[in-house]
């Protein structure tokens, strides 16, 4: 494994770590022992900055490489850019917040868990070259935002806030998934790098602008671009360390990474350039007006973060005109945009995560938000308002401040906008710098606004809950950072611009370059007296005019109706969803088993029946059938009979015990087959079904099975019918001629080479089809869980319903249960250890002879079933004081590490190897790692088994 994936994997497996590791901190801060994480990751990325300027970084894990799934890691100048964002902006956030949340009050394990995962997700975001695995750490950052949002979530509106927040992401992450899958058709490939090879070949193929239509759905959502914007100002609800660190500085850059990186594939449609600068523009004006009308400060931060991102995503647009415009002096000229779009992301990021970090401490130390509450602090907190001037100085674009620099480069770019050929562009072009210079006089005059009547004015000390004092130090470092970098990045803009700018620009726009050629990046503050210049002049003037009437005109309650916006759209848009869904649900969730049934059953029948149907000839004539031998025949007309007679038996209790002796013939037949796993299997999973249908029907009102209407029972038997002839016409078609040879071949052939395994079936398991096995006892753990906690929420509804009426709450009866049958007592003590023992055998052995890790494990159930038929089920809590939830948990885990061990040695995921090895006593004998996974499916089943048959059993009748 390579340091680039290790750098995205150390915050995640932290993550994993924090809720251990945290328990033992004692009076520490959990904050400090995150802090290491991004310092380590951010002077590892500085590291890079040297080799990045003259080379790409790509390491490759394989994973899944039979479908193009590989876990490669790419670094080039446009990742390590955001690369250093996540790190760097993450060391000074994490600071930040140790100082800000309360390791007492809050639980902080819990937020630095999430924080965490959203740090190795984003890093996994712009570290990886592989589209889908990309995609998969995009939900991951959907996630662990929902987490960190509903951090508070005792608050409605924080409860709110990230249901939107994860909505709306999703939507975006589902349409970007699906446009990357017709990329896939178009190109072979989800590599992004192979498919800007194929680039020339793709532009008139009829699936391209779809990809891309969808692929800017993920895009625009993720950065909050018009209409789907709303779900940022709701995001607020988290902690100002929240804000600062993903709403401001990185998951809402996500999607204008997504689209710098995908501009060489797609930027050869006119689309692209239309609906990147389109939205942007859009964006920028609507959420400029919607921040001046905000009354508490995290919205207006909020909405100019809005209005910020819609800029650079104009920029991007704008850019990508170089692409469609490559010759010349007009290509380089275009793309001076994208130069613009790469200098301000860094700069918004550095003063708007000062400014979040600045209301924070507003809010910290006064107890408010409210602007209208606040007023006079300047006085009192000299510092926070030091930096909260350079900060919307910075936003507001004034000198000497950075933002200064990259607010003329964007009117700079929308000035020659005019001069492009694309489309009708020529006709409406003046209309560009317009729109862009009445967006500036707005951010102006909400940056002065957020200043002036936070710390200007009269102090309003009757309007506060506490008493205003400056913030301690350890609050005001990392705002005091961000805004030195503010002003160091202002008056030496080329540090940025050759370290960071130049070898982003390459990776954006490779096909502007000739060989050997690279991008020359140099900014400076004065060209002039150049309309970029007077254009400014004119925001402060009139911005200035702005500020002075803003209370006066009261803007905040003019400038835009609320009558119909995108909210009103996305709530009347969830309620009527909601409205419908519960109608569908209502009808055809009665709480009747038996009508759930009747829908599986007949869709069953439906769907493969029409596919046996469209499949054409089943093939009765020409099957080959053996003879079948007195045994068999006996075996088969008793199970034949057994299953005839269920329906007309009236108790419940015969009904079960006949239906486990239908699976105990069939049990007969695959010993008669020789097939002794199988068998093995069918025997202790039809002892244990048994014993759990005891238990949950005896939990069921009593009833007579024979009192069902007629009319029901002809339903039952034609659904029942039905259902064995699919799977009848099921076996005949493969029975029939194949057009492909037999898989069984290869593992007749390969077990044992392969897996070192003779045991055909258990090295299948384990091995060769592992990691469907994972994910069965992972579907069997969440089975367990499921069956545990709604028992339990159960349990809890009826205690609290027997206190509140007072009622005597009824005895566990199963609990209690024990045999009176001295004879099954005593021999149940000594067969236990029998059938343990056993169990041990078949595990040890089923890699070489019959058993395994699952046989052995329902084994181990089977013998403590016996033991809770004898002797009750607190006996076994007695005796084995296990939490057979954590067994779960620690099977799931081992066989899951087991299989992230193979990235060790650079294999795929749960590759296995044997060896053999001289050994003390044994002498030569063999050991594979599959038996490692193994001994995770045997803990997990045991488990799962004894979880559902504890809680079912203990509940109350």
């Amino acid at each position: 494994m390579s340091l680039l994936h290790s750098a995205i994997l150390i915050p995640l497996a932290w993550a994993v770590l924090m809720p251990l590791l945290g328990r033992r901190l004692g009076n520490l801060h959990a904050g400090w022992l995150v802090l290491p994480i991004p310092i380590v990751l951010f002077v590892y990325f500085c590291m890079q900055l040297p080799l990045v300027s003259s080379q790409t970084m790509m390491e490759t894990l394989p994973w899944m490489p039979s479908i193009g799934l590989d876990f490669t890691v790419y670094l080039d100048g446009l990742s390590l850019m955001f690369a250093l964002l996540i790190s760097g902006i993450g060391v000074l956030v994490v600071l930040y917040s140790t100082f800000y949340l309360d390791k007492n009050k809050e639980a902080i394990i819990s937020f630095y868990t999430y924080l965490l995962i959203f740090m190795g997700a984003m890093l996994g975001i712009v570290l990886s070259d592989n589209l889908i695995v990309l995609y998969g750490f995009w939900e991951l950052t959907s996630i662990s935002s929902f987490l960190l949002i509903a951090f508070w979530h005792q608050r409605q509106k924080s409860q709110y806030g990230a249901q939107k927040s994860m909505l709306i992401t999703v939507f975006g992450g589902l349409a970007m998934l699906a446009g990357i899958i017709l990329l896939y058709v178009m190109t072979g490939t989800f590599s992004t790098r192979e498919i800007i090879s194929q680039v020339a070949h793709l532009a008139d193929d009829p699936l391209f602008v779809p990809a891309l239509v969808l692929i800017l759905l993920g895009a625009f959502t993720k950065s909050a671009q018009f209409p789907f914007h709303i779900w940022l100002p709701d995001a607020m609800e988290a902690p100002t360390p929240v804000s600062a660190y993903l709403h401001s500085a990185t998951m809402v850059k996500a999607g204008l990474y997504l689209v710098a990186r995908l501009t060489p594939v797609f930027a050869v449609q006119e689309q692209w350039f239309w609906l990147i600068s389109g939205v942007g523009l859009v964006t920028l004006i609507y959420g400029s007006l919607q921040a001046i009308k905000q009354k508490d400060l995290k919205a207006m931060l909020a909405y100019s973060t809005i209005s910020q991102l819609g800029l650079i995503m104009c920029l991007l647009g704008l850019g990508s005109a170089a692409v469609l415009n490559p010759d010349g002096a007009g290509g380089e000229m275009y793309a001076k945009a994208t130069v613009a779009a790469l200098f301000h992301l860094l700069n918004h990021a550095m003063f708007k995560g000062a400014l979040f970090m600045v209301v924070g401490i507003v809010d910290h130390e006064t107890g408010t938000r409210d602007l209208r509450k606040l007023g006079g602090l300047m006085a009192l907190m000299p510092v926070t308002f030091t930096i909260a001037v350079i900060g919307a100085g910075s936003m507001a674009g004034l000198p000497p401040f950075n933002g200064f620099l990259s607010k003329e480069m964007f009117f700079t770019a929308v000035l020659q906008i005019r001069q492009m050929s694309i489309g009708h562009l020529s006709a409406w072009g003046g209309l560009v710098p317009v729109m862009a210079w009445i967006a500036s006089v707005f951010t102006f005059i909400y940056s002065m606004v957020l200043l002036t009547r936070t710390f200007g004015g009269k102090l309003q000390s009757d309007q506060l809950e506490v008493q205003p004092h400056e913030a301690p130090m350890g609050l005001l470092f990392s705002p005091v950072v961000l805004a030195s970098l503010v002003i160091v990045t202002g008056l030496f803009p080329n540090l940025l611009g050759a370290a960071l700018v130049e070898p982003a620009m390459e990776a954006i726009h490779p096909t502007l370059l000739s060989a050997g050629e690279r991008f020359d990046v140099h900014l400076q503050y004065w060209h002039g007296w150049t309309p970029e210049i007077w254009m400014t002049i004119g925001v402060a003037a009139v911005g200035t005019g702005g500020v002075l009437l803003y209370r006066r005109l009261k803007l905040q309650n003019r400038l835009w109706s609320n009558a119909l916006n995108a909210n009103l759209l996305y709530d009347g848009g969830l309620r009527l969803l909601d409205g419908l869904s519960r109608q569908m649900t209502d009808r055809y969730m009665t709480g009747s088993i038996r009508r759930y049934l009747i829908y599986i059953f007949v869709f069953f029948i439906g769907a493969l029946g029409i596919t046996l149907l469209w499949a054409g000839e089943i093939g009765w004539t020409e099957m080959e059938l053996a003879s079948a031998s007195a045994y068999e025949t006996i075996v088969v007309c008793v199970m034949v009979g057994a299953a005839l007679a269920i329906p007309w038996i009236k108790s419940r209790i015969a009904a079960i015990l006949v239906t486990g002796a239908v699976g105990y013939m069939v049990t007969l037949l695959f010993v008669l087959y020789r097939a002794p796993d199988l068998a093995l299997t069918q025997m202790i999973v039809e002892t244990v079904s048994v014993a759990l249908f005891l238990m949950c029907f005896y939990h069921l009102p009593k009833s007579d099975l024979a009192s069902s209407a007629s009319r029901g029972k002809w339903l039952n038997l034609a659904i029942a019918g039905g259902a064995g002839l699919i799977v009848t016409l099921i076996v005949i078609a493969a029975s029939g001629p194949r057009n492909f040879e037999s898989i069984s071949n290869f593992f007749v052939q390969e077990s044992y080479r392969l897996g070192g395994g003779k045991n055909m079936v258990n090295v299948i398991l384990v091995d060769f089809r592992g990691f469907d096995t994972l994910l069965e006892i992972t579907v069997l753990g969440i089975a367990s869980i499921g069956i545990y906690s709604m028992i339990r929420l159960r349990l809890a509804e009826t205690k609290q319903r027997g206190k509140i009426e007072g009622n005597r709450l009824p005895l566990n009866r199963m609990s209690n249960y024990r045999s009176n049958d001295v004879i099954l007592k005593t021999i149940s003590k000594v067969v236990v250890f029998i059938i343990v023992a056993f169990s041990l055998y078949l595990f040890l052995a089923g890699h070489n002879n019959p058993g395994g890790g699952f046989i052995g494990a329902l084994m181990t159930s089977a013998a403590l079933v016996l033991l809770a038929v004898a002797f009750g089920l607190d006996v076994i809590e007695k005796v084995l004081p296990i939490n057979f939830r954590l067994l779960t948990a620690a099977g799931l885990l081992i066989a899951a590490l087991t299989g992230v061990g193979s990235f060790l040695f650079n294999v795929p995921f749960l590759s296995h190897t044997f060896g053999h090895f001289e050994l003390p006593l044994l002498g030569d004998t063999e050991l594979a790692t599959a038996v490692l996974f193994d001994l995770g499916v045997y803990l997990a089943v045991v488990g799962v088994t004894m979880t559902i048959i504890l809680t079912i059993g203990k509940e109350e009748r």
